[in-house]
């Protein structure tokens, strides 16, 4: 009993880096979706296309993907608080940068410092909960932290669109800036360094670039498939060599000694099961962000501030889900939390397959609002739950693998959705069709969610 309660014990030393982290990590999802909702502004400051102006989002999700693998070698390579402290700099800088920027190009080079920095702190930010708390606490802070992946994304289109009208859209990295400041101060001053040890930590170079090529070809691919002007070569080409390169960076990394993501990791049913349903959980959730508001617009006849309204429910109840399925989870158990969820999750997104320009806003709202219980509901059980049988060396490998592929998953999600909706239009001379099929899509792989909780999540 007395083994239990020491473990049950919590430090305030392990405490602070995981808030920072934590937050640092929300205002990074934040700022990626932010930005859908400032498009407009960016480009008439700078004379731009639309489909130009959205590099802003594109760029930061590329570079998160060809990043994220290469946090494994990081954390191994680098102390806790110093990596932390890199983090904060790099987007601080890219915040600086895109402030005082004269052109769009430079926006850019801003970007990607800020996008840098959050594809480190994603995957450390699982990796340091899942081997700073026990086991009876680890789905609880994971809930906590889902309000990163869950809450800061949702909230940012609502955030970036006041800001854009209001005050401009370099207001965002003003406030973005100042927050980091913050937790800079807050870094250096409370969280304590680790002993001086010397670190040893080997970097495979042309695993690193088979990751860059093939995280950084799928994302563009996805994203140029979720663009309808965009050319069939344009999509192809890129999803091939991500795929091809994505496969021989597997091979090798079971091959080599030193390995960049220690594949090792499928080793583990438990893994290996709860990162295939979070991939279809992102998979159907994912689109849906930008599916809705356009249905809104578009079909259902209503304004911008509407299409915006209707993610609300969602994020408000993401705020309140995500700890609640992690405490949940830690008090009766993984399997009644993620069924529960699940149900929500499928009952919410085959429901509204059937939604039209007749539907009552009130429903449509009902109906995103069980959905998003669901999703909110899933994160943290799913990532605690498959990462809880590794051993702790591979849970950075873990966190790192799994965070770049969702972002694939997440693209290619979106990119079928949007072509679903193409596909009504002009083949079925119908766009409320095109977007139930959209819809229809997110339904199955809410369903595979649930069918793969019931099969195997124990």
């Amino acid at each position: 009993m007395q083994q239990s309660a020491e473990r049950s014990h919590t430090s305030p030393h392990i405490i602070i880096p995981v808030v920072i982290i934590i937050i640092s990590s929300a205002v990074g999802n934040l700022s990626q979706t932010a930005m859908n909702a400032m498009f407009g502004g960016i480009a008439a400051d700078f004379d731009l296309s639309m489909a130009l102006g959205q590099w802003v989002t594109t760029l930061y999700m590329l570079v998160i993907g060809i990043t994220v693998p290469a946090v494994t070698y990081l954390m191994r390579k680098f102390a806790l608080k110093n990596l932390i402290l890199i983090s904060l700099w790099l987007f601080l800088a890219g915040c600086l940068v895109d402030i005082f920027t004269p052109n769009f190009a430079i926006l850019l080079v801003g970007r990607v410092l800020q996008a840098i920095s959050a594809g480190i702190l994603m995957p450390m930010m699982m990796s340091v909960i899942m081997t700073s708390f026990p086991p009876n606490k680890r789905a609880t802070v994971m809930g906590i932290a889902g309000i990163a992946l869950g809450f800061a994304p949702n909230i940012g289109p609502t955030i970036g669109g006041y800001l854009v009208t209001a005050s401009g859209w370099r207001s965002l990295f003003v406030i973005l800036a100042a927050v980091m400041v913050v937790l800079i101060l807050v870094a250096f001053i409370f969280i304590k360094p680790g002993p001086r040890v010397h670190r040893e930590a080997s970097l495979d170079v042309l695993s690193l670039v088979l990751s860059a090529l093939g995280f950084g070809f799928l994302l563009l691919g996805f994203s140029n498939a979720s663009d309808t002007s965009s050319s069939l070569v344009s999509i192809w080409l890129p999803l091939v060599v991500g795929a091809v390169a994505l496969v021989v960076f597997i091979r090798r990394q079971n091959r080599i000694d030193h390995p960049l993501i220690n594949m090792r990791i499928f080793k583990s049913s438990q893994f290996t099961v709860g990162f295939w349903a979070s991939n279809l959980l992102y998979a159907s959730f994912m689109g849906i962000t930008l599916i809705v508001p356009l249905f809104v617009e578009n079909v259902w006849g209503g304004t911008s501030i509407e299409a915006g309204v209707a993610l609300l429910p969602g994020t408000i109840v993401a705020l309140f889900v995500n700890p609640l399925a992690g405490i949940l989870t830690d008090k009766i158990g993984v399997r009644p939390v993620t069924i529960f969820f699940g149900l929500s999750l499928t009952i919410g997104s085959i429901s509204m397959t059937f939604i039209s320009a007749e539907t009552p806003f009130w429903l449509i709202l009902l109906l995103q609002g069980i959905r998003a219980i669901g999703v909110s509901g899933l994160i943290s059980p799913l990532t605690s739950w498959s990462m809880e049988e590794l051993p702790g060396d591979l849970m950075t490998d873990a966190s790192s693998f799994s965070t770049a592929i969702r972002q694939a998953i997440a693209s290619m999600g979106t990119a079928l959705m949007v072509l679903l909706v193409t596909v009504g239009a002009q083949f079925f001379a119908s766009v409320t069709f095109g977007f139930q099929l959209a819809l229809a899509l997110s339904g199955l792989f809410a369903l595979a969610v649930l069918t793969l909780i019931l099969a195997r999540v124990r």
